[in-house]
């Protein structure tokens, strides 16, 4: 079909395709005018357009849609592609080099940013709570889970709790959730905040008080993205205008954009693709973002993706962040067993 042959030549060079170089490279046996006829009617289709009045035709951001979706096939990955990506993650040692490196390593792979949307704290399922009395109405809140990570965290409480009331506090959580999935305890938390306080004990109402901030039911705060390989960007004839790169950059520092867009990637179901204006952001509008769910214990906990150009070798690009997810999510299982 004509509009994958210019799609993939214009993926090539990034220069408008004429007829003449599509007859010549096309495995169609069509001649040049046959060709602009077709194009033609490409073009009416917003499948195409010419950048100049003389010049050959590139892809719309609906004819690579229509490209990704109904004529696309997405190629096998070389085996020496496919080996790095094995060996890699045959190397790492810790979860939070696993999730650390992955991001690099499709930065590497696609020569476009790879972004990894993470969470800082420990996953797995609660071991143990304990919340030590500070001053100034500060708590300091130890996290043990059962991947045996720690996490230490300062809470600011609305008032002084004594010793034995954090005590008590710390018990109740524990006897009510350990065994949980942090997630589980999170939606827990949410449910009983919910509930009319009078209905609840003294020891609850202090548990919840002090724990809620530990498991960010309110902001999220934990959450974050990983960007590795921004600078492969540069040079692109897609940024060259100094303001269009500058946003890009702008998203990739603020991550609020990226993390929205990644938090709606998370309830798919393998890949997911986002072309041009489809993000929702003005900055990423000439890209392309690609991503796919990785998972613990079969629920997803983050994506990891690429961002590049709309003009994205979408057929060998695919795979090999779906491969990086499915691998991804295999180190962190093991690694957790």
């Amino acid at each position: 079909m004509l509009l994958h042959a210019l799609i993939r030549r214009y993926v090539l060079d990034g220069q408008p395709v004429g007829s003449r170089t599509l007859s010549r490279e096309s495995t169609l046996d069509l001649s040049p005018a046959t060709i602009r006829n077709v194009m033609a009617d490409l073009e009416d289709f917003g499948l195409v357009t010419s950048p100049h009045t003389s010049s050959g035709r590139i892809p719309t951001q609906l004819g690579y849609r229509f490209f990704v979706d109904a004529i696309m096939r997405a190629q096998p990955l070389d085996d020496s592609v496919s080996a790095e990506i094995h060996e890699h993650f045959s190397l790492v040692a810790s979860r939070d080099e696993v999730l650390g490196n992955a991001s690099e390593l499709l930065s590497q792979l696609t020569h476009y940013a790879g972004i990894v949307r993470l969470n800082k704290r420990p996953q797995g399922r609660l071991r143990q709570v304990e919340f030590l009395q500070l001053s100034g109405k500060r708590v300091l809140a130890i996290l043990v889970t059962s991947g045996a990570d720690v996490e230490n965290r300062v809470l600011q409480t609305e008032r002084d709790y004594s010793d034995s009331e954090l005590i008590e506090a710390a018990n109740y959580f524990n006897a009510t959730y350990t065994g949980k999935t942090l997630e589980e305890v999170r939606d827990a938390l949410v449910n009983s905040m919910k509930r009319d306080n009078i209905e609840a004990d003294r020891i609850m109402r202090n548990t919840i008080a002090v724990a809620q901030q530990l498991f960010d039911t309110e902001n999220g705060d934990s959450d974050d993205v990983l960007v590795s390989g921004e600078t492969n960007l540069i040079g692109l004839p897609e940024f060259e205008e100094m303001q269009k790169l500058r946003g890009i950059f702008d998203a990739f520092k603020a991550k609020n954009d990226l993390l929205d867009l990644l938090d709606r990637s998370m309830g798919a179901e393998g890949i997911n693709i986002f072309i041009g204006d489809e993000s929702g952001y003005e900055a990423l509008t000439d890209c392309s973002v690609v991503t796919a769910p990785y998972q613990l214990d079969d629920r997803n906990i983050g994506v990891i993706g690429v961002i590049g150009p709309t003009r994205m070798a979408y057929e060998s690009v695919i795979p090999m962040v779906d491969i990086t997810a499915r691998l991804l999510s295999r180190a962190l299982n093991f690694k957790e067993n």
